[in-house]
């Protein structure tokens, strides 16, 4: 097969189709690794290798700059740091548009 335009066309019993009310409930169990990103630096081994305790590394970003939320390595949104019982939680500040969360999951296919 050189195209897609030879493959063989599935039947159209296989897919349902995906109706605008449809709850998505068959995805709820599907489990997504959840990150945070408060800044990222560049630098060399050496200087890496000479870090100790105490030592500072610095960011790339203010410490009034949202922070980057992702979901298995994809941009979802952006918010603040907040103190729940003691504990770090996340306030979702801004969420990131259909289209540009799309385009990062094009850049790795």
């Amino acid at each position: 097969m050189s195209d897609m335009s030879e493959a063989p066309r599935p039947s159209d019993a296989a897919f349902a189709p995906v109706r605008p009310d449809h709850n998505f409930d068959l995805l709820s169990g599907v489990a997504l690794r959840v990150s945070v990103e408060v800044g990222s630096a560049s630098m060399r081994l050496a200087d890496l290798l000479n870090l100790g305790e105490g030592s500072v590394v610095e960011l790339d970003r203010q410490a009034n700059d949202l922070l980057d939320i992702f979901a298995n390595g994809t941009l979802i949104a952006k918010g603040e740091i907040v103190n729940m019982d003691g504990r770090y939680g996340v306030r979702i500040s801004e969420v990131v548009s259909t289209d540009r969360r799309l385009a990062g999951l094009e850049r790795r296919a």
